[in-house]
C-alpha cells in the first residue's frame, strides 16, 4: 500500500509539469509555501525582530489565492544573470544581462546574441549592467535608456546611460552616459538601479546608499545622489516641476530621499503614482508609494536590524517628517524589480503589484484597495526555487520575469 501511495503521489507531481517545461497552476494546486491558505499570512517564520507595524496590514496581511488558472512557462533558460526586462513594441522582450550585455528575446524563447556598444561597466559584486526601459517614441528612434554601474579613479558608481539600437539589432550606437549618481565609493553593493518614464516623457532612476556604513546616512543628505529616486529628462537634467529640498547644496534633480537599496520601480495604472520595492537588512524590506519630496527615513527609521544583530541607529521605527512603507517584511524576501498588472487576462489581478523575490524565491502578489491599502498577499511559482530578478508585462499582457539563474518565464492565463 505504502509503495501505491507513493507512486500516485509522483504521479501527481508530475502532472502538474509538461515536456515543454510549462507548471500548471490552478486553485489549490498553487506552489505557495506552508502557511498560505487564505486568511492567513503567507509568512510563517518569526520576525527578527519585535518591532510593531504603525498600522494594522503593513506587514504579514492574509493571504490570498488566484481562483483563475494560469501557466507558467520557462521559455528559456539561456541568458546568463539577467537583471531588467522590458517589452519591445512588437512584442520581443529585450533583457539585460548584469555582466555587460543586452539581449533580445522571442515570446517562443529564442535569444539573439549579445548587442555590443555599451560603456565600460564594472559587473563586480552587486553591480554590471542593470535596469533598462525605451523611450516612449522607440518604434521611431530606436532609443534604449539603461543603467550600469560605472568604475571612475574615485570608485563606483550608479550610472544611467542612453544609445540608439542599430537597425539590424546588433549594436547600441553613440552610447552616452547622462547622470552619475555621486560620490563614488568602492562599495560594490547598493546600486539601486531601475529606471522608468513617467507619462511626460521623463525618468525616474533609484539610487542605492552603497551599503557602507560610511555611505549609510548620505541616504539622508539632499547635496548627493546616493539612497534617492531621481527625476531627470532624456538629458540628464533636473526633469521640470521637481520638488524643493531644504539644505544647503540641495541637488534638482532629487525626487525622494531616505531610500536603502531601491531595485524595483512602477507607476500605478490607475492613479499614475510611483511605488518602489526596497531591500532592507535583517527585516524592513518595503514597498512604498514614492511621493515628490518625501523622506524615507533610511537609516533614521526602519523595521530591519543590522546583519550583526543589533539595532540600526536609534532602535525606532517612526519619526515626524518620514514616511511609513506602505508594506513591510520581515524576515526579508529581497523584493527586487516589480510591476502592476494592468491586463485583463486575469481579471482578479487587475492593478494588483507582483515583486521578484529574490532570497524569498518566489514572486509576491499584492493586493491593493483603492485607499492603498494592501489587502492580501500570495506568493507564486515558490515551487521553481529561483531568485526572481525582475518582472514586467508584456504587449500580450502576460507577465514575463526573469531569475538570476538564467530563466525567463512566462505567466498567462490558461
Amino acid at each position: 500500500m505504502k509503495i501505491i501511495k507513493y507512486l500516485f503521489l509522483l504521479l501527481s507531481i508530475f502532472s502538474l509539469i509538461d515536456c515543454s517545461g510549462k507548471i500548471d497552476v490552478a486553485n489549490d494546486q498553487q506552489p505557495n509555501s506552508p502557511g498560505s491558505a487564505p486568511g492567513t499570512p503567507v509568512e510563517t517564520l518569526p520576525p527578527n525582530s519585535n518591532y510593531r507595524p504603525a498600522f494594522t496590514g503593513q506587514t504579514r496581511i492574509a493571504g490570498v489565492k488566484t481562483t483563475t488558472a494560469f501557466e507558467a512557462k520557462v521559455i528559456t533558460s539561456e541568458l546568463n544573470s539577467p537583471w531588467g526586462i522590458t517589452s519591445l513594441p512588437d512584442g520581443r522582450l529585450l533583457i539585460t544581462q548584469k555582466s555587460g550585455q543586452l539581449r533580445i528575446v522571442t515570446t517562443t524563447g529564442s535569444v539573439s546574441g549579445p548587442i555590443s556598444g555599451l560603456p565600460t561597466m564594472n559587473p563586480g559584486g552587486q553591480g554590471g549592467l542593470l535596469g533598462l526601459c525605451i523611450d516612449p517614441q522607440f518604434a521611431t528612434n530606436k532609443m534604449v535608456y539603461w543603467v550600469f554601474s560605472e568604475r571612475n579613479s574615485a570608485g563606483n558608481l550608479t550610472a544611467v546611460a542612453k544609445g540608439r539600437l542599430s537597425s539590424n539589432e546588433t549594436i547600441i550606437e553613440n552610447p552616452t552616459i547622462i547622470y552619475r549618481a555621486t560620490p563614488a565609493d568602492n562599495s560594490e553593493a547598493h546600486y539601486g538601479g531601475r529606471i522608468l518614464f513617467d507619462a511626460n516623457g521623463y525618468l525616474f532612476v533609484s539610487t542605492g546608499e552603497r551599503a557602507w556604513p560610511n555611505t549609510r546616512d548620505l541616504a539622508q543628505s539632499v547635496g548627493t545622489g546616493l539612497g534617492k529616486i531621481v527625476h531627470i529628462t532624456k538629458e540628464g537634467q533636473p526633469a521640470p516641476g521637481n520638488p524643493t529640498f531644504n539644505g544647503a547644496g540641495a541637488l534638482p534633480e532629487l525626487y525622494s530621499i531616505g531610500h536603502r537599496n531601491p531595485q524595483g520601480l512602477a507607476i500605478h495604472p490607475s492613479t499614475g503614482e510611483l511605488w518602489d520595492s526596497e531591500m532592507g537588512p535583517r527585516g524592513g524590506d518595503e514597498i512604498n508609494r514614492v511621493r515628490a519630496g518625501a523622506n524615507y527615513g533610511w537609516p533614521v527609521i526602519t523595521y530591519g536590524i543590522d546583519y550583526s544583530g543589533q539595532i540600526m541607529g536609534a532602535g525606532i521605527q517612526q519619526k515626524e517628517g518620514m514616511e511609513q512603507p506602505v508594506y513591510y517584511w520581515d524576515p526579508v524576501i529581497s523584493p527586487s524589480g516589480i510591476s502592476f498588472y494592468k491586463g485583463n487576462r486575469i481579471p482578479e489581478w487587475e492593478n494588483n503589484l507582483f515583486i521578484g523575490a529574490l532570497s524569498g524565491r518566489h514572486i509576491a502578489r499584492l493586493v491593493i484597495d483603492s485607499n492603498n491599502k494592501i489587502v492580501g498577499e500570495e506568493r507564486l511559482l515558490a515551487g521553481e526555487n529561483q531568485r526572481f530578478r525582475d518582472i514586467t508585462q508584456g504587449i500580450d499582457n502576460a507577465l514575463y520575469a526573469v531569475t538570476d539563474g538564467g530563466r525567463l518565464y512566462r505567466i498567462d492565463r490558461q
